[in-house]
């Protein structure tokens, strides 16, 4: 089963409230009821393991995917693509990282 893991900053340090209420009420919700999900966490990243120093990203999706050929077609959607949009305003250059468990 393949996993899509998205590694991203906000675009606005001020808006960390605004964009962990909006995962929260529309983000996760939204993307763990389509078909195509067996789960969907965001985590917020706070520490490199070991020091002080801040990471890299400040937030990392993983979201499950069971079948990616009716993931592409319901991302396609209207709703998923207005999710998208609004996921596009808070984060800064995200990247898309499609995985895939060894063990």
């Amino acid at each position: 089963m393949p996993s899509i893991v998205v590694l991203f900053n906000l675009q606005d340090e001020g808006s960390r409230d605004k964009y962990e209420s909006w995962a929260k009420s529309t983000d996760l919700p939204t993307v763990k009821a389509l078909k195509s999900i067996d789960d969907f966490k965001v985590y917020k990243l706070n520490e490199v393991m070991g020091t002080s120093d801040a990471p890299p990203y400040q937030y990392c999706e993983v979201i499950e995917v069971n079948d990616m050929d009716t993931f592409g077609a319901e991302i396609a959607t209207e709703t998923m693509t207005r999710v998208a949009q609004e996921f596009q305003a808070f984060a800064d250059n995200p990247i898309f990282l499609v995985s895939e468990q060894i063990g």
